[in-house]
């Protein structure tokens, strides 16, 4: 586990220059890997090459450094991530007579790249950001896992072409500061995180999950790919007993995977289904006691700590449990939610970090239950989705709009409490008869007709999400596997992985998620819907395959998710630097907000006349991101 960076020159650059933007795009990122760093330039006469990456040694601790070379010195790459599948890709290049130095995951790569070239990149199971350079054939190579578990963005600047695995380390870089982007403004205030291809910044990208970037150094020119990757097909169709028995296999061979590690492990315990199973998985597969680590909340209604002590309990774990409060994390908002180097609002970042900064102190890698729903098909808003087929079909739009009208009146919240009230009415918000719905319920800052009264008409993008649509080949979302592909693209991508990357890595720590393993989505994709979901019961055939290894029960259990009352703090910890955000002097300057209706928002939050925790949480996270970036005088 590492961070990368690289660049590419398109003019005349002295090799000293190459080492010293090499070296300092490193120093931005040295906790994703404090144990060593590695770099390497190439001053060529098409361009100048430089690459860098950080490490966290995992894998390989005495012959794993980076950058790894070929043989004959013509190509060579720096990796960030894991690959699970590497034992067996290098046996299978033995068997070819191909002689490694190391015993690193790196060297499998470029071996296998030497052997296959790009189609390599689709064989390997794993998370993973790395960059090839091939001087045999003047080209670099820039890829992306299948999930997007690991980072990786880049600019294709007037003289140079750059990637990494954060924003910071190529921001300070450029010739002039990057203004903000529309489009991802837009995606922000709307679904509280920015999925690729799209960062804040205008020519500044995310490659998208499961493709790579070729850069041709001799026409200075690229294109982004996707990587081909092969369809695991399985026997069928299968009876629902024949599919639970092979859930049970797939999840036990997926975690086995994901727990290689020459430095201690533990997991994540949430006490909620996925990460339940992940742990006990984890204590089956091993003769030795886990670690196990589970954060709560001195507010009642936010912890959960529970139903963590149960699974503990079950597995015999040497566990860990950590109780915060609002003063736990006061001293450290500032940190996390700018360490994402764009707006990111998504509540749960927070306790993730703090989980990850103490899980750090007894070990180096967390199995997480992250993509269980997405794989698996878990989350309420799937249930909302099917509900609107329903719903349209028997409600007529205009009578819609009446209950649309009571509702933002008789169920209107004024505190962070998220109960059934709030639900229901966000339920009723996100109803279309439109068709494309779905995309109201992943907007979890502001729905479309609400961000277009947050913000100026000339910066609200219209149609905001057709190239998915499009790319997707969903129009109109409708069924299970319709969300969870969305999901997949966006949700997955831009909010969930980032979250947990930049937490962990924040603290140094590897978080790795069993559950997204391409096998496991391929089996998952091919089942009939009411195997995931049946009525009211979601993830029936995960909770189906593993009920035995639990009480009564248990699995049954509702859980209300990994969040923060961020809802309160804004009304008290945070209030002074909310309210100066509201200032019409500073939101005039901004020229992106709507003065009136923004202001409006926030003193209606504030005053307990309407809970508008997730929207006036996104507005405080970008005001906070953009007063750092360009207002830094401003800032409290």
């Amino acid at each position: 586990m590492c961070g990368i960076n690289g660049f590419i020159t398109k003019t005349d650059n002295h090799p000293n220059n190459l080492a010293e933007q090499i070296h300092a795009m490193n120093d931005r990122i040295v906790h994703r890997g404090p144990d060593e760093g590695g770099t390497f330039t190439y001053p060529d006469e098409l361009a100048n090459v430089a690459l860098g990456m950080r490490r966290l040694s995992i894998i390989d601790l005495s012959s794993g450094s980076q950058p790894i070379f070929s043989d004959d010195n013509q190509k060579v790459i720096v990796f960030n991530g894991e690959i699970y599948n590497y034992r067996e890709i290098r046996e299978q290049l033995r068997q070819k007579q191909v002689v490694f130095k190391t015993k690193s995951d790196t060297e499998v790569i470029l071996r296998l790249y030497e052997m296959e070239g790009e189609e390599a990149f689709g064989k390997l199971d794993g998370m993973f950001a790395f960059s090839i350079y091939d001087k045999t054939r003047d080209k670099m190579f820039i890829a992306r896992d299948f999930f997007g578990e690991k980072p990786l963005y880049y600019t294709d600047a007037t003289d140079q072409f750059m990637w990494a695995s954060e924003l910071k380390s190529m921001v300070d870089f450029l010739s002039e500061k990057p203004k903000v982007s529309k489009k991802g403004l837009n995606h922000f205030l709307r679904l509280t995180y920015i999925p690729a291809p799209y960062t804040i910044y205008e020519n500044i990208y995310k490659l998208e999950a499961n493709h790579y970037i070729t850069y041709d150094l001799k026409s200075h020119t690229y294109t982004v790919n996707e990587i081909n990757t092969s369809k695991t097909v399985f026997d069928g169709p299968l009876s629902f007993q024949e599919a639970k028995k092979k859930t049970r296999e797939l999840v036990l061979e997926s975690i086995e995977s994901r727990s290689i590690s020459d430095v201690p492990l533990g997991t994540f315990l949430s006490g909620g289904v996925d990460s339940s199973i992940v742990s006990l998985c984890l204590s089956e597969l091993t003769d030795k006691k886990i670690d196990t680590f589970s954060i709560g909340f001195k507010k009642a209604s936010f912890d959960e700590t529970d139903k963590s002590r149960i699974v503990a309990k079950l597995i015999n774990s040497n566990h860990h449990e950590f109780i915060i409060d609002e003063d736990d994390l006061k001293d450290n908002i500032h940190e996390i939610l700018l360490n994402f180097d764009e707006p990111f609002s998504d509540t749960a970042a927070l306790p993730t970090y703090l989980v990850s900064k103490k899980t750090r102190d007894y070990v180096k890698v967390a199995l997480t239950g992250d993509g269980g729903d997405e794989v698996f098909g878990g989350y309420n808003k799937y249930y909302v989705g099917k509900l609107n087929n329903r719903y349209t079909s028997i409600v007529p739009e205009a009578l819609h709009g009446l209950i649309r009208k009571a509702s933002n009146v008789l169920l209107t919240t004024k505190d962070d409490k998220r109960g059934k009230r709030f639900k229901v009415r966000k339920m009723v918000e996100a109803v279309n008869y439109k068709g494309d719905y779905y995309w109201d319920i992943i907007s979890l800052g502001n729905t479309e007709n609400q961000l277009k009264d947050l913000i100026l008409p000339d910066k609200f993008e219209t149609d905001l999400f057709a190239e998915y649509r499009d790319k997707l080949g969903i129009q109109k979302p409708k069924t299970l596997n319709d969300f969870r592909t969305i999901d997949r693209a966006l949700s997955l991508e831009g909010g969930m992985l980032a979250k947990v990357d930049r937490t962990s890595m924040l603290c140094s720590l590897e978080c790795r998620a069993p559950f997204l393993n391409k096998k496991l989505w391929d089996f998952t994709l091919g089942l009939p819907e009411n195997f995931l979901m049946q009525g009211w019961n979601k993830k029936y055939i995960l909770k189906e395959a593993f009920k035995g290894s639990f009480p009564n029960q248990f699995l049954e259990k509702s859980k209300q998710g990994f969040g923060s009352p961020v809802g309160d703090w804004l009304k008290s910890s945070l209030r002074a630097e909310l309210e100066s955000y509201i200032l019409p002097k500073f939101l005039e300057s901004q020229e992106l907000f709507n003065v009136e209706n923004t202001t409006r928002l926030v003193k209606d939050h504030l005053s307990n006349k309407k809970d508008s925790t997730y929207s006036v949480w996104a507005f405080y996270c970008f005001q906070k991101w953009y007063v750092n970036m360009y207002e830094r005088s401003y800032a409290l």
